[in-house]
């Protein structure tokens, strides 16, 4: 097997003893499609399509927000996993678009589902699920938690200009859940790599409304307020984490590449999921893509395909599973989890 860049970073954990019981997911009924953005904005479509791979996403309709995608995606999952409100203790979302800048998106759904439980968010973009995942499952195996609910959703729509062609087609909105609860010694986290890279922070980023520049008039109308990619930089450095922080994943597990039944991969573009596939030998039936249907949907991404696959019936219990989100920040996050 290929190994890690030796200057890529090396530290990994390892959090063993609990299982994920139900997934759920969640997605908002408009379909916008990539000749719908050629009528409204003049993109291109085939150049959506050979860009990125995307054919459409989805939209929330007014008066939908963050919260409104996680609900619907955490009843999808505690219902998957037999659980009652009454029994989950623990509520972690990651989301970078929530409702509001305060309170947190975690407060409202953890309210509106009748939970009574401490809940917070984490601000981790793309690769939210997999901090929030791996924060939750912490207080599962220390006993401090019995049923935890992990969201990952974002509302991107609401933060990407619509005339922009090199952000907007990109993304779309979307939340997905997980219930998780004790497992035996073997389930669990075999290995993990949590990351953070903030010099890298200019490269995706939303410029206005923090407490460092907040909102003026000026920034509107010149569209500070909308999300800012340098796309190219960004391509290239995704490549290159994703591949080395699965190695070295991996690597430390002492797993090889054929001994993961099937890998869910952040989907933000279609090329970059490719690139990884052949870098790493990675065969296309063991790595799932629903970029076509949905475009990035940021946090939500990976557990929106996770609860597609496990619906499917491609993964079995005992079965090895690598997730792996990236994005803004920059941050990344890799867990090989014994399903």
């Amino acid at each position: 097997m290929r190994t890690a860049d030796p200057q890529w970073p090396t530290r990994t954990s390892q959090l063993l003893g609990f299982q994920i019981l139900g997934v759920g997911a969640y997605v908002p009924d408009q379909v916008v499609t990539n000749a719908e953005l050629q009528e409204r904005c003049g993109i291109d479509p085939d150049w959506i399509e050979q860009r990125t791979g995307i054919l459409a996403r989805r939209y929330v309709a007014e008066g939908q927000a963050t919260s409104h995608l996680c609900i619907m995606a955490a009843q999808r999952a505690m219902a998957d996993a037999g659980v009652t409100a009454e029994e989950v203790d623990l509520v972690v979302i990651g989301t970078f678009t929530p409702d509001h800048l305060c309170p947190s998106t975690a407060n409202l759904v953890q309210a509106h589902l009748g939970i009574e439980a401490p809940a917070m968010d984490l601000a981790a973009a793309c690769s939210g699920f997999t901090y929030a995942l791996a924060t939750a499952a912490q207080f599962i195996v220390t006993g401090n938690s019995r049923r935890a609910l992990v969201i990952g959703g974002d509302c991107n729509s609401r933060i990407v200009n619509p005339q922009d062609p090199k952000v907007a087609p990109l993304f779309g909105d979307g939340a997905g859940a997980v219930v998780l609860g004790r497992g035996d010694e073997k389930q669990g986290l075999v290995r993990y790599q949590l990351g953070s890279d903030g010099s890298g922070a200019s490269l995706l980023d939303r410029p206005a409304g923090g407490t460092l520049h907040p909102f003026t008039e000026s920034d509107l109308r010149d569209g500070k307020t909308y999300l800012q990619m340098d796309g190219r930089n960004v391509f290239k450095w995704a490549v290159k984490a994703v591949c080395n922080s699965i190695l070295v994943t991996l690597e430390q597990a002492q797993v090889s590449i054929e001994q993961v039944s099937m890998f869910i991969l952040h989907q933000a573009n279609l090329r970059i999921i490719n690139h990884v596939a052949e870098d790493l030998g990675i065969q296309q039936d063991r790595i799932y893509n629903n970029l076509d249907k949905y475009g990035n949907t940021s946090a939500g991404s990976i557990p929106i395909a996770l609860a597609e696959v496990i619906a499917s019936g491609r993964l079995q219990r005992g079965e090895l599973l690598l997730i792996c989100g990236f994005g803004a920040g920059l941050t990344w996050g890799t867990c090989l989890l014994r399903w």
